[in-house]
């Protein structure tokens, strides 16, 4: 369908167009009337309306609820007696043009960069098993429950577990819209993870990747995944000091770094070794976070099954050089919260009042207020 676009809109034409601003695309999150998705819009003198939508691909996994929408909003306009919605599909230039629009002005790659908006937080250990992505994807859920648009990137590539402990279907893979990918979203965060491009098979092995496959991937996560506008973007890095945690360094050098540890004093020495490195590319360590601190007991005292002071020992060492880092908080040992990840239910939100999950929240909190001023800094704003 083609309109000429030199002839005057009649108001009816006007009118659907304008409720049609309302329907947004479920994976990109915008409007589909501003990522130019709808076509010619025609209404014969009977009130009967006829409107073209263009699909970004085929085979689109939103196109039922797409055209659902659009045909509830065409109907709902005064005026209006019956709506037809004719399918079709972007033709390249149109998804070149897209992408584009969702790039804006900003070149390949500086999303995240330092004139951005987006406070990134890299989410670091010493060592493994300390509970460090359980923590980060319930920070990310709860930093979400907020009303904050967060954005999270699993860049443990040995060991991604992200989508499982936040429940995303394992056969979910991001949708491919030209050059960019557009993650799936569970529970109002739009995650990514190397586990999404794997098949059933492959992810019962060992991903054996070397340095630049590494760099590569992360690389790509960061450039050529569309988040879209985020107040907040954590990653969730790989355990000690290898080549992610320097490729992170690198490409986001304006990442707040927050450490993990155990209570266990002997915990401390390889905690300190993460944020040294963090600031050893640019970064800037911001707070400890002490995980597994206790189990409540029945009549009110606490077990201290991993000893006690190793988050507040982690914080002295890396306050050390004179610049204040934090003990954020002493998230207990909780079994709801190991629960909740297995089965991809967030504690913040299945249930908020227990231990873990008040304190991970009350983090949460504390992370959400933005300590630094805008004041100098160019907002990413163009005229239109």
């Amino acid at each position: 369908m083609s309109i000429d676009q030199t002839v005057p809109e009649a108001p009816l034409v006007t009118a659907i167009r304008e409720r049609l601003r309302g329907v947004i695309d479920p994976e990109i999150r915008k409007s589909i009337v501003d990522l130019g998705m709808v076509g010619g819009i025609a209404v014969d003198d009977a009130g009967r309306a006829d409107v073209e939508v263009r699909l970004t691909i085929v085979g689109c996994p939103a196109a039922d609820r797409i055209e659902r929408d659009v045909h509830q909003a065409v109907a709902s306009v005064d005026g209006v007696s019956a709506a037809t919605v004719d399918v079709t599909v972007m033709t390249p230039k149109e998804r070149t043009d897209l992408t584009s629009r969702l790039r804006g002005s900003r070149p390949r790659g500086s999303r995240f960069g330092p004139e951005s908006l987006t406070r990134v937080f890299a989410v670091t250990s010493g060592k493994g098993g300390v509970g460090k992505s359980t923590l980060t994807a319930n920070l990310a859920v709860a930093l979400a429950s907020r009303g904050l648009a967060v954005g999270l990137i699993d860049a443990d590539v040995y060991g991604f577990s992200i989508p499982g402990i936040l429940g995303v279907d394992p056969d979910a893979t991001p949708t491919k819209v030209g050059e960019l990918m557009l993650p799936p979203v569970a529970h109002g965060v739009k995650v990514i993870s190397i586990g999404m491009f794997l098949t059933p098979e492959q992810r019962g092995q060992a991903v054996a990747w070397r340095g630049p496959m590494l760099h590569r991937t992360v690389a790509q996560f960061v450039t050529d995944v569309f988040f879209g506008d985020l107040d907040v973007l954590l990653l969730d890095l790989p355990p000690g000091t290898g080549d992610v945690a320097i490729s992170v360094g690198q490409l986001l050098p304006n990442a707040e770094v927050l450490v993990v540890t155990t209570p266990q004093n002997a915990a401390a020495d390889v905690a300190e070794r993460s944020g040294t490195v963090a600031r050893q590319t640019g970064q800037k360590v911001v707070g400890v976070i002490e995980n597994m601190a206790g189990l409540p007991q029945p009549d009110g005292s606490i077990l201290e099954l991993f000893g006690s002071g190793g988050g507040a020992e982690t914080a002295r060492r890396l306050s050390a050089g004179g610049e204040d880092v934090p003990l954020l908080g002493s998230i207990p040992l909780s079994v709801d919260l190991r629960t909740g990840g297995d089965t991809g239910r967030p504690i913040v939100l299945t249930d908020p009042e227990d231990p873990a999950a008040k304190e991970i929240l009350r983090i949460a909190d504390s992370l959400a207020v933005r300590k630094s001023s805008l004041a100098g800094k160019a907002l990413p704003l163009s005229p239109r």
